[in-house]
């Protein structure tokens, strides 16, 4: 089973995919966790080290390259060998972040990357078995970051407008996508349970 997390940054989705992997480590699964585009991989870190901690100020499509390029390297070297036997991979976004993020928020044409998604990654990839969008309030999420640490990375630190833009890509993406969107208030516990009761 392929299982991805979406949402704005803040909202909970490693939290979550951490719970997930027990949930189905109790069932006696190979399970693997897939913080997208980073991930345990030193290649894809890299990339995504170039992207959001460099200060490149890199074009929108450049960073829709990079980030396609990491995900090719973690689904390929990470997620298919796991799948491959009958394990769980969950993962903390996907190419529906670059949707959000560079489509909606930088501008470049969501046919253009979902073309490029296409070209470098598998079907499997692009229709996980289960897709959710957590939300919250911009106010919980500014305090879940708040909790972590001033943001350091490129998009997080941006503008409320671009931030904006993102919040309202989402609901879009989920329609275009089917997928559930979970509200990611109240405790982690509270949250896992939404999710698991839509698995």
């Amino acid at each position: 089973m392929y299982i991805v997390i979406e949402g704005q940054d803040g909202t909970g989705k490693s939290t979550q995919a951490r719970l997930l992997k027990e949930h189905y480590e109790k069932q006696g699964k190979e399970v693997v966790v897939m913080d997208e585009p980073d991930g345990d991989l030193p290649q894809a870190h890299d990339l995504h080290d170039m992207i959001l901690t460099r200060g490149y100020n890199l074009e929108p499509i450049t960073n829709v390259l990079l980030f396609t390029a990491a995900r090719s390297e973690l689904w390929r070297k990470i997620a298919e060998p796991v799948l491959k036997r009958d394990g769980v991979v969950i993962s903390a976004r996907n190419f529906w972040s670059t949707l959000a993020y560079q489509g909606y928020g930088e501008g470049v044409s969501r046919s253009k990357i979902i073309k490029i998604t296409h070209e470098a990654l598998p079907e499997r990839y692009c229709r996980p078995d289960k897709g959710f969008i957590l939300t919250v309030s911009d106010k919980i999420r500014l305090e879940r970051q708040g909790a972590r640490g001033k943001a350091t990375e490129t998009f997080e630190a941006r503008a409320d407008v671009f931030q904006q833009k993102v919040n309202n890509a989402y609901p879009k993406i989920a329609k275009d996508f089917d997928l559930k969107i979970i509200d990611a208030s109240g405790t982690i516990e509270e949250v896992f349970e939404r999710i698991k009761s839509s698995l």
